[in-house]
């Protein structure tokens, strides 16, 4: 049972790295071959849609995969997924709407509008065939979705270089290349499903999709914050400031958030073994530690990437973006704060407390928007930096002090009583 755990989570990581790498390549491609102004499009259309994404994020993972857990039988796991299917192709659909809206009043984002619309397709299709991959996770069995999600990342990444080799510098023939990636793992998913679980119909049970709703509610308003948090800076960045500084801020920040991505491999390979299975006492303890060695980590890695930053975007996206340079630095002195605050976010995983998360998520949307507003138009790329790591460290700082809250007898009775109660 050990060596199908330790597999399953050596997927999960090989998953990650592999999107990570892949997302670095795909977008030096896309800067050298689109140069300022389409790459300034593109990202601007990506953050958009991201930010759209989140609202598909209904009755996430950790609602799901216990459920599926506590029922054997396929024939109910079948009812209980197809319901999960439903609420989400109608939070997709709730999603690309936004979108749509957004554009259709959005003064400024005249350029942006049909790759947003052509990327937008991929809400539709990744949340709602999601459901597949957590039947997997519950049944430990993640080899097969991981393998789907290689080669669909492997045909989005040989798109984009057959389209830059063609010569194509169209943004929305780049964003066509993004959507077959979630079209190709839907397509699998759905027949590698279909090929194991039963395929009858299932009556709509109004109860059971209240309550699938009601139970993930605070994990979803959490991660469409969290999005919201990630993202709004480069919708508030982009009517203050030319298309070239826009540009050189995306970029930075596109290495920054490939790099961070290492918080949350490095929380995902430790935290089963040294906090999920310890007592509470033991556990919160070791989320302190987690969190430590995580903030060592990434500023160690910060040091790199401030030391290298010229070199690198030199590298990966060309002379153009020099400006990125020195933007690069200023948001990898922020990055620790990010390592950090996954280390902290275990806590709220490992006692099972959303609202807690919810809580973070909000005081730091509302500082990041707060410092955007403030500064950007005065500022521009810089003020953008300052709200990025506001938002950070109010985040960290909120998960640092429900961390001492947990340290607390009460807190600690409290804490373990939810655990062995779930």
């Amino acid at each position: 049972m050990h060596w199908r755990i330790a597999s399953n989570v050596g997927w999960m990581l090989l998953d990650r790295c592999a999107q990570v790498i892949a997302g670095i390549g795909i977008v030096a491609i896309l800067a050298r071959t689109l140069g300022t102004d389409g790459f300034a499009a593109f990202q601007y259309a990506q953050s958009l849609v991201l930010i759209g994404a989140s609202v598909a994020l209904v009755c996430g993972g950790e609602v799901v995969v216990p459920r599926l857990v506590a029922v054997a039988d396929a024939v109910a796991q079948h009812r209980l997924l197809a319901h999960v299917f439903r609420l989400r192709l109608l939070a997709s659909c709730c999603g690309y709407l936004l979108i749509c809206c957004f554009l259709a009043v959005s003064a400024h984002a005249h350029d942006s509008w049909q790759p947003a619309l052509i990327l937008g397709i991929a809400i539709l299709l990744r949340e709602p065939s999601g459901v597949v991959i957590a039947w997997t996770q519950a049944h430990t069995r993640t080899r097969p979705t991981v393998l789907i999600s290689l080669v669909s990342l492997a045909l989005k990444a040989g798109a984009v270089i057959m389209l830059a080799a063609a010569g194509i510098h169209a943004v929305g023939a780049y964003a066509t290349a993004f959507v077959l990636e979630p079209l190709l793992a839907a397509i699998l998913l759905a027949a590698f499903y279909r090929g194991h679980m039963p395929r009858h119909a299932v009556a709509f049970d109004r109860q059971l999709a209240r309550q699938l709703f009601r139970d993930g509610s605070l994990f979803w308003i959490s991660f469409m914050m969290m999005m919201a948090a990630r993202r709004v800076d480069q919708l508030i960045l982009r009517p203050h400031v030319p298309s070239a500084e826009f540009a050189s801020y995306a970029a930075a920040m596109q290495i920054v958030d490939n790099y961070t991505t290492l918080a949350t491999i490095l929380a995902s390979g430790i935290a089963p073994l040294y906090v999920y299975s310890r007592d509470a006492a033991v556990g919160i303890r070791n989320v302190l530690k987690l969190a430590i060695f995580s903030t060592v980590v990434g500023a160690a890695g910060a040091a790199v990437l401030v030391l290298l930053a010229p070199w690198i975007v030199h590298l990966l996206y060309g002379a153009a973006f020099a400006e990125a340079g020195s933007l690069l630095r200023l948001t990898a002195l922020a990055s620790p704060l990010i390592f950090a605050d996954v280390g902290f976010t275990v806590l709220a995983v490992y006692l099972r407390r959303p609202a807690w998360i919810a809580v973070k998520w909000g005081l730091a949307l509302l500082a990041t928007v707060a410092v955007d507003l403030a500064l950007i138009p005065r500022y521009g790329a810089l003020g953008a930096i300052l709200g990025y790591t506001a938002g950070n460290v109010l985040a960290m700082l909120t998960g640092l002090w429900m961390w001492r809250q947990a340290r607390k007898p009460r807190g600690t009775i409290a804490s373990e009583a939810d655990v062995s109660s779930g």
